[in-house]
């Protein structure tokens, strides 16, 4: 007899509890209860006892009376060549005669179950201009005001509340070669705004010695709109935009903007949105000349800009 480790009882045990229901009468739930198994568990004992005597007490196969089913090599292989050639998992069952449970088990196994695993991902193309000035990355974000501490300090989400207070628009201008940023919070993201910043930061960044040449931009309404071509063609800049929905060609832009949301918005409780826009220009100025880059090879923008500039 090859009874598992974790059995209550053996084969002669098992006879012993049906023995002393049957022949001593003694309550099954008692000595079920005091065997440490389920009640259950002693009727299917009884059951089985009554159906095959003694020798139907013995441990049985844990194994599964139907097994699943697999695909044998040459279907396997089938399957796979048409999941290459994009066809539907019903389809290539209706092919292989096979259960459609079956084929899509065996191919999510093999990291084929979603057609966009069929293709490697395309390598992501990195890219730094060499000349300070040489591309200018903008962008917008909007970050909410607030009158008191928020809930996420407080813990207490009905008087963390603010309402009606609206959003600030954070405009970033970062420089592709030094990651140089130049930052303004603004009331809204309408033309006018968008490109008098854009003139505010182009004017900073010729101060700091660098001259614009080339503005990127993803596709907002301000930048796409006739009125921000003109303003780029007037201050002499070539204006780039995204892909669409392919924010990543902007990733500088949206690298700071997380940077600058962990390390300014996010990183203190601030009394109200005012005091958050206070401490704005302290941290562009540790950030410019301070912070450390890992891009820039542990060094501050401003370290960056001196040795481009030499």
């Amino acid at each position: 007899m090859h009874s598992h480790p974790n059995a209550r009882l053996t084969q002669r045990g098992r006879l012993r509890l049906i023995c002393q229901h049957l022949d001593q009468g003694w309550s099954l739930p008692e000595l079920a209860a005091d065997a440490g198994i389920s009640l259950r568990c002693a009727y299917k004992w009884l059951a089985r006892f009554r159906a095959g005597g003694p020798a139907a007490l013995a441990d049985r196969r844990s194994v599964r009376h139907h097994q699943r089913r697999t695909l044998d090599p040459q279907q396997l292989q089938k399957a796979v060549d048409l999941r290459h050639q994009r066809l539907h998992l019903r389809h290539i069952a209706r092919l292989l005669a096979a259960p459609f449970s079956t084929v899509a088990r065996t191919l999510s196994r093999l990291g084929l179950g979603r057609l966009r695993n069929l293709e490697p991902r395309p390598p992501v193309q990195r890219y730094e201009w060499e000349r300070p000035g040489d591309l200018i990355h903008v962008d917008i974000k909007s970050l909410a005001r607030f009158r008191q501490i928020g809930h996420r300090i407080t813990g207490d989400r009905q008087k963390g509340r603010s309402y009606g207070v609206g959003y600030d628009k954070v405009h970033v201008a970062v420089d592709d070669a030094t990651r140089l940023a130049y930052v303004e919070v603004l009331a809204d993201e309408q033309k006018p705004t968008v490109i008098g910043f854009l003139a505010r930061a182009v004017a900073w960044f010729n101060g700091q010695g660098i001259e614009c040449r080339r503005v990127m931009s993803d596709n907002g309404p301000a930048y796409v709109s006739r009125q921000f071509a003109v303003a780029c063609l007037a201050m002499g800049l070539r204006h780039i935009r995204t892909r669409p929905y392919t924010p990543r060609t902007n990733g500088k832009a949206e690298r700071f903007i997380q940077t600058l949301c962990r390390e300014w918005a996010y990183t203190m409780a601030f009394e109200n949105s005012e005091e958050r826009n206070r401490w704005l220009p302290r941290y562009l100025s540790i950030y410019n000349r301070l912070r450390k880059h890992s891009a820039l090879g542990w060094r501050s923008p401003q370290q960056r800009l001196r040795e481009l500039l030499c």
